[in-house]
């Protein structure tokens, strides 16, 4: 028959090698400010810090943070991927940042919450939802 495995589910704690791993990785220059890219679809949040420039320095998401499946999209899946980008600002010097929001996933406030939470000030907040100004061609209409 052989031995029952026990499968052990976390309750939707963020993979802490994973976070660890996350912190490591970043850039080694200055920067006093910056643009925060978040980008929150229905599935996934991510963020990206830039200069003002537009250069990437680091980007994180909540799948890269081993949240799985519908798990991703939640505002506390997005929170943590926030805390993790801002002690990534704030170790390299980052004192404030401008917010560029693009979507409509529910991660998009309390991503900036916790980035906030962590030292760095917010100077503005552009939402950049792409919005169709006509959208699809219409269907013709039906003849009788």
């Amino acid at each position: 028959m052989g031995k029952k495995r026990i499968i052990k589910q976390s309750g939707g704690e963020m993979n802490a090698g994973l976070a660890t791993r996350s912190l490591a990785r970043g850039s080694k220059k200055r920067v006093e400010s910056g643009i925060l890219h978040i980008q929150a679809s229905y599935n996934n949040t991510k963020l990206l810090l830039s200069d003002k420039s537009g250069n990437a320095l680091m980007a994180s998401s909540s799948g890269a943070l081993g949240f799985k499946g519908a798990k991703k999209g939640t505002p506390f899946a997005a929170a943590k991927v926030g805390e993790v980008i801002g002690e990534k600002a704030a170790l390299l010097g980052m004192r404030d940042a401008d917010v560029i929001m693009r979507g409509v996933g529910s991660g998009r406030e309390s991503s900036l919450r916790s980035f906030a939470a962590k030292g760095v000030g917010i100077t503005s907040i552009k939402d950049a939802t792409p919005m169709p100004h006509n959208g699809p061609r219409q269907k013709k209409p039906r003849r009788v």
